[in-house]
């Protein structure tokens, strides 16, 4: 008697390649492709993360804080008056980062007097509206006219910050400018917001 062996057999269904597929796989890679383009170019742009050292920028900004930084468009559209910048004093790289607020720019004549700033003769409307008088003027406590791709920076605390005013600081020029403070992050938390420019 001869003994049956039994052999289980499976149907392998072939995977064939259709166009069909070859449309889905490109539709993948593309999809990969294009985060990995946005990944790239969110950190070029906004990759920089400063810490706010000091409570020179309060309310606004508190001491610890952190900031992203837009390195890339500040390059291409210069800064303007209102906008708050992070730089590194007469580019010193062993300094820690400022960030200060744009109060005037190339072209521009500053003066402080009596704790109000002027800039072209004019008292600055937006210094009186939102700033305590300034109990020193440092350097411009005489008229300071600024050149091309100069900027006087202040913090928005006046009387607690180390800006244009202080002569180891003094007037800020382009080179020495990293970048724009774009988004901060609040203080207690994870979670982060655009930064208002503008007074």
């Amino acid at each position: 008697m001869r003994s049956r062996k039994n052999y289980l057999t499976f149907n392998q269904k072939k995977k064939r390649i259709t166009p069909k597929l070859i449309r889905e796989i490109f539709s993948w890679l593309s999809i990969t492709l294009a985060a990995v383009a946005v990944a790239c170019a969110l950190v070029f742009f906004f990759g920089m993360q400063v810490m706010v050292i000091g409570d020179s920028m309060e309310p606004l900004l508190s001491n610890g804080q952190k900031v992203l930084v837009d390195r890339a468009l500040s390059k291409i559209i210069s800064p303007k008056t209102g906008d708050i910048v992070v730089f590194l004093p007469n580019g010193n790289t062993n300094s820690h980062y400022y960030v200060k607020r744009i109060v005037a720019k190339a072209g521009d004549t500053v003066q402080i007097t009596d704790g109000t700033l002027y800039i072209n003769g004019e008292p600055s409307k937006e210094d009186d509206d939102y700033f305590d008088k300034m109990e020193d003027a440092g350097i411009a406590s005489n008229p300071i006219k600024l050149k091309s791709g100069e900027y006087f920076v202040l913090g928005d605390n006046r009387n607690s910050s180390e800006d244009s005013r202080s002569a180891n600081i003094g007037i800020v020029s382009e080179s020495m400018i990293v970048g724009k403070a774009w988004f901060k992050f609040a203080y207690e938390d994870a979670h982060f917001g655009p930064i208002l420019d503008n007074y």
